[in-house]
């Protein structure tokens, strides 16, 4: 039964305006790329930290190159054997995979903070359709950053050890496209693995001291646990094993460099797996 007043149809109790049309469940999954991207495009933090990573990447390559460049012409025949001009000019991903895992801890750990992640979900109920958007987001912004901080590092670390008279490389060689574009792939990995954590956590300080224990702590004492385990640590240690991508020299005994980033890609995966598990069950 319906009647007209004024302008309003009557249904069963509801007053609507004529032509009013039921919205759809939740927003489409474009319309949370476009909220996404003004959330992590208008945090101060994202400014920062890419001009901080970028700093990092120029600046540790332009130590490391002048260091080498100095202590090349007194090392022995097989430390020279074993230089490394691709590993030494892109080492600055040992600090750019914590400031770019932050950004994506922030991505999500902000809005518990500040309770905005109540809004969100109350626009899209569908959480694995936000966890998603964000996901997209934050690889749409630490992948360029990535590849732009191993190209810029890539040509002032080879640029410090030519001026030195050092073994340099140039963008031609094959092992320099492969340490510039797997560097971007690890960075951006590390930005989705401080996502996955930060997703679980949901703490931004926890985040920062699981990204740093996990990914320099570990790596570090990584040579002095005993037998089998620093063993395995060494080898298979998703953050050690994903570092072989931008070695120009390989060893034997570590996985290959491809093979070592699709050890830290499972990881990743594996990491946001359970992320979208927990955020899902969970009450925000």
């Amino acid at each position: 039964m319906m009647i007209e007043v004024r302008g309003l149809t009557k249904r069963y109790g509801e007053v609507r305006p004529q032509g009013y049309r039921m919205p759809r469940r939740g927003a489409m999954f474009l319309h949370c790329l476009k909220a996404e991207w003004i959330k992590i495009r208008t945090m101060r933090s994202t400014v920062y930290i890419v001009l901080g990573t970028l700093a990092i990447g120029v600046g540790l390559a332009a130590l490391n190159g002048t260091s080498a460049g100095r202590e090349y012409a007194t090392m022995t025949a097989a430390d020279r054997a074993a230089f490394d001009p691709l590993a030494t000019s892109l080492r600055g991903y040992l600090l750019a995979q914590i400031t770019l895992g932050l950004l994506g801890g922030l991505v999500i750990t902000s809005e518990y903070g500040a309770r905005t992640i109540v809004s969100t979900l109350a626009a899209v109920p569908r959480r694995a359709r936000v966890l998603a958007a964000k996901a997209t987001v934050l690889m749409a912004v630490t992948l360029p950053v990535g590849l732009l901080v191993s190209f810029s590092g890539f040509l002032v670390g080879q640029a410090a050890l030519a001026g030195a008279g050092t073994p340099h490389l140039h963008l031609s060689d094959p092992s320099a496209l492969r340490g510039i574009l797997g560097g971007g792939l690890y960075l951006m990995l590390a930005g989705l693995f401080g996502f996955a954590i930060g997703t679980v956590l949901r703490s931004t300080t926890a985040t920062v001291t699981t990204l740093f224990g996990t990914m320099l702590i570990v790596q570090a004492f990584a040579p002095a646990l005993p037998g089998a385990l620093g063993d395995w640590v060494t080898k298979y240690w998703p953050p050690i094993a994903g570092g072989q991508i931008i070695t120009g020299h390989h060893d034997p005994a570590l996985p290959a460099p491809w093979a070592g980033l699709a050890v830290m890609a499972s990881c990743v995966a594996k990491m946001l797996i359970t992320a979208f598990v927990a955020f899902r069950k969970r009450d925000a």
